[in-house]
């Protein structure tokens, strides 16, 4: 499986950290920046991992910028992206859950890097239930559909 993940310098410990992990599960992981704690743009990253997503050459995706709201501001306007900022993991594991989010967005100044390891460790292994949560996510499709342009 491959992982798409992206931060800007605010969330580049974490990155780094939530790599390893990846990497560590045996997961392909494929870095859309930034490369240091030099400044960095966060829809950058934000985009070009929700692009990956939704086009479906990765998995998921994760993201981490100071607050967490930027990267999901953005990755949340590419088609198909159900992107989620979650600080805790009971949200992790429910967005995956009822929501069926497919891109973690987490905050660097909110979390500290061990956190984010294990929000995302929690989230990676969480997974849809369908049931009465699909009738929702299926509204969400349908409006996407009619109202958005998909990643070339």
């Amino acid at each position: 499986m491959k992982i798409a993940i992206g931060s800007d310098h605010r969330g580049f410990a974490h990155k780094t950290q939530i790599t390893e992990m990846l990497r560590g599960r045996g997961l392909a992981v494929t870095d859309f920046g930034c490369d240091g704690p030099e400044s960095a743009d966060y829809p950058d990253a934000a985009l070009a991992t929700a692009e990956m997503v939704a086009r479906g050459d990765a998995a998921a995706g994760i993201l981490i910028c100071g607050s967490g709201i930027g990267m999901s501001i953005a990755a949340n306007k590419v088609k198909g992206i159900r992107a989620s900022l979650c600080f805790t993991e009971a949200q992790a594991r429910t967005t995956r859950r009822h929501n069926d989010s497919n891109v973690l967005c987490l905050s660097g100044d909110g979390v500290t890097p061990d956190e984010a390891v294990a929000l995302a460790a929690v989230w990676l292994d969480s997974s849809f239930e369908a049931g009465r949560h699909a009738r929702r996510v299926d509204k969400i499709t349908a409006y996407e559909e009619t109202h958005l342009k998909g990643p070339e």
